[in-house]
């Protein structure tokens, strides 16, 4: 009796494996983030993954939790599995150069989210949101609300990450010009919720004065906030970036002001489509570096926003 077994991509005819052939299987889309545990990122790759599968392609989720030589091996296996296409949230701008070089060189089409790399004509595409723009945007708010006087402390991301220093330098372009407001400290965070908590606690113990915290992503913003509720005092304006859920809750509840929303849903599904159509058509059709603009949440349109995607 004749019959047909499929088995890790060979069709062969039983009893014996004498008249096999390689079958080719959906295409791979592997997507490597940041990390699956902090919101934002989870977004990505969920969006990410959603919409490859939706298209019809297979997919693999991994992280390489901001760690360079974890991200070399995950891109060594994205080699090995024949991966079509590479969706990657990098582990830095300058250590990430030469893994998407060699994937590249693999035949692997790499599209990056999030953050750039230091380099051009490596990858198909860079879609970035406008960290600028919107540090910009969260900056004016946070100035409006403290009536443009007054001492305020900063929460730096982590420092090896492009965007923490593109932030800060937006916040500080609209910021540092107005007289009546004094940066009285700055401390780096490291996008940690934990970390933000215990370094506010110690910017408020030295500084009795501060009336604003800005913070370079939502998970520092919510840690000020605890800080700041679990001293017991009131009335301080803090202001995040990102767009998390929990951020916007927050800003619903007034402890938040204001966060700048990165569209992480769209980014990720834009990515995936232009590598959809890359594969079909032999072409984005786009530029390789695209900047998508950041909505500025505050509470009066935080109805408006769902998980890093505007719902209305």
């Amino acid at each position: 009796m004749r019959m047909k077994v499929v088995a890790l991509g060979l069709l062969c005819l039983a009893p014996g494996l004498t008249a096999c052939r390689t079958v080719d299987p959906r295409k791979l889309i592997f997507i490597i983030v940041p990390s699956q545990d902090n919101p934002f990122f989870k977004s990505e790759a969920d969006a990410a993954g959603g919409r490859a599968v939706s298209l019809g392609y297979r997919i693999r989720i991994d992280a390489h939790n901001d760690d360079a030589y974890r991200q070399d091996n995950l891109i060594d296996a994205a080699i090995a599995s024949n991966a079509s296409v590479l969706i990657l949230d990098n582990a830095g701008a300058d250590s990430s150069v030469s893994a998407v070089r060699r994937a590249g060189a693999a035949g692997i089409a790499v599209f990056l989210i999030d953050r750039e790399i230091a380099v051009t004509g490596l990858a198909k595409a860079q879609i970035i949101a406008d960290n600028n723009q919107g540090a910009r945007l969260v900056a004016g708010e946070f100035a409006r609300s403290l009536g443009s006087e007054g001492s305020y402390a900063e929460l730096l991301g982590r420092e090896s990450d492009t965007n923490a220093q593109v932030r800060t330098l937006g916040f500080h372009a609209v910021l540092d010009p107005i007289a009546g407001l004094k940066k009285v400290s700055a401390q780096s965070a490291n996008w940690s919720q934990a970390e933000a908590f215990s370094k506010t606690e110690t910017m408020l113990q030295a500084h009795g004065d501060i009336r604003g915290i800005i913070a370079g992503n939502d998970t520092m913003a919510l840690g000020a906030a605890a800080a700041v509720k679990s001293a017991g005092l009131k009335g301080i304006r803090i202001v995040g970036f990102d767009g998390s859920p929990d951020a916007i809750a927050a800003i619903v509840r007034g402890e938040v002001q204001a966060t700048a929303l990165q569209p992480a849903v769209y980014i990720a599904r834009l990515a995936v489509d232009e590598a959809d159509r890359l594969l079909k058509t032999g072409s984005t059709g786009e530029p390789e570096r695209q900047i998508v603009p950041c909505d500025l949440v505050t509470a009066a349109n935080a109805n408006e926003y769902g998980s890093f995607e505007r719902l209305k």
